[in-house]
């Protein structure tokens, strides 16, 4: 017996996918319907977001579960985090959608800490400062084209804008406001101290609701285009804020890890934790599904080697990489997080004047440069967990890892190793599974999330290492 299709649109920095969940005798299936690449464009000397072809690759999507005959009842959109559209009152953007690697925010913190400490803000939002938090963002509009601001009336997060384009209604979703460093943390709404004190135009931030919220059917003009209606449901719209509703963890003192471009590893709370000790530690604190707090650092992931396939991959798949990684006998290290990894020219040569620096080997053939990235992110991982051991109080015990990155074997054969526990990988598409079962739960198909994620469990392999 199967029940309901529900579709999720996770939409990552390098591509897309529009994935079917339903329930069959109990197990939750999945099919993927539509993949579509995605990336930064240059226009100009700014880094964009062409958000118009994401929304085409969209419909595109929602046309193919009509061709296939499974019409979804709910639709929902993921994406990262922090970039945002400014709309006017009719709706229309009055300013392009920079990306969150552009240069427009170096030294933004700087003139935001003129505003309010840096101490301060953390212990008012617990999210750890990068470079590309919202509130740069806005304090680089507010410094270099601040008649962006004059037009503008509403702030929506790439997924909200999604929805609304979708649904006609703009809200703006829990989990993807939290990463912004503009909402308190304590309270999980606006810090109206932290926009009055940065000089940002009140009437940009609209009313938050909680993931799960039904946005209302798609509108005319979308039922037209794609043959059908649907409902939209915001899911945990952060895709990391889906995945972690998506590990199948069974212990509660197990660390998760969301493995993609970016490893976010942390755990879940009740409460945020926005100590100093934190705040120097760089662990945020994000907002989660059911309003639980994921805590957790950013740790800079498979970029790295994504960029280092892209200038002399060549040939060699990412499966191949991993065996070529293996069988090199490379032992060097380099600090995953080192700033200089984030958007250089050349990744290969950045890496080399690290190694140099450092007083290491450099990496000659692309098995090398694979084995000393996953080295590196393993024992990031293992000081990392270290560090939230401590600050948490938590001995823990295992490390789920979902996520593409989990179908990396020797990948996590080395996080095993290095973290001296038990990890269990598994599922790959955690981002869209956690969306489809917030879906799910909204519709009543599902009861909640201890619910969800036992279904999860019992519906994929995962495997332990």
């Amino acid at each position: 017996m199967s029940s309901s299709f529900h579709l999720a649109i996770d939409i990552g920095a390098s591509g897309g996918r529009h994935i079917l969940g339903w329930l069959e005798n109990g197990a939750l299936c999945t099919e993927e319907v539509h993949r579509f690449p995605n990336g930064m464009i240059q226009s100009g000397d700014q880094l964009r977001w062409d958000v118009e072809a994401l929304f085409d690759e969209i419909l595109t999507g929602l046309c193919k579960c009509k061709e296939i005959g499974k019409i979804p009842a709910s639709v929902g959109v993921d994406t990262w985090g922090v970039d945002f559209a400014l709309l006017d009152d009719d709706g229309v953007r009055v300013a392009p959608i920079v990306a969150y690697r552009d240069e427009r925010t170096e030294n933004m913190d700087i003139e935001t800490y003129k505003h309010i400490s840096e101490a301060e803000l953390y212990e008012r939002t617990g999210i750890q400062k990068m470079p590309f938090n919202t509130i740069f963002q806005l304090m680089a509009i507010k410094s270099q084209t601040p008649e962006y601001f004059e037009n503008a009336k509403h702030l929506l997060f790439m997924p909200d804008y999604l929805h609304y384009m979708l649904s006609g209604v703009m809200k703006t979703e829990y989990t993807i406001a939290s990463t912004s460093g503009l909402l308190n943390a304590a309270y999980k709404t606006w810090d109206e101290e932290i926009i009055r004190r940065c000089g940002f135009p009140r009437e940009l931030f609209g009313e938050i609701v909680p993931a799960g919220t039904a946005l209302g059917n798609f509108t005319d003009e979308i039922q037209q285009a794609v043959g059908f209606d649907c409902k939209v449901i915001m899911p945990p719209s952060h895709d990391t804020a889906s995945a972690f509703l998506a590990v199948p963890a069974k212990s509660d003192k197990a660390v998760y890890i969301s493995s993609g471009t970016w490893s976010l590893l942390g755990v879940e709370s009740a409460t945020p934790i926005t100590s100093q000790e934190s705040r120097i530690a760089d662990f945020t604190n994000e907002g989660g599904y059911d309003y639980r707090y994921r805590y957790l650092k950013n740790i800079m992931g498979l970029w790295i080697l994504q960029s280092v396939h892209k200038e002399i991959g060549g040939g060699v798949t990412f499966a191949d990489m991993v065996v070529l990684a293996r069988e090199s006998n490379f032992d060097g290290l380099v600090d995953v997080n080192d700033k200089r990894f984030f958007a250089p020219d050349s990744m290969v040569d950045t890496i080399k004047i690290v190694c140099r620096e450092s007083g290491h080997d450099v990496p000659q053939s692309i098995g090398d440069f694979a084995r000393l990235i996953y080295r590196s992110l393993a024992v990031s991982y293992a000081n990392t967990i270290g560090v939230l051991a401590g600050l948490t109080g938590v001995e823990f015990d295992s490390v789920n890892i979902i996520g593409g990155g989990s179908q990396n074997w020797y990948l996590n054969e080395l996080t095993a190793l290095a973290c001296g526990l038990r990890v269990f990988a598994g599922p790959a598409e955690g981002t869209a599974l956690g969306s489809i079962v917030a879906q799910m739960i909204s519709m009543g198909v599902l009861a909640d999330s201890s619910s969800a994620r036992r279904v999860i469990r019992k519906s994929f392999d995962i495997r332990e290492f």
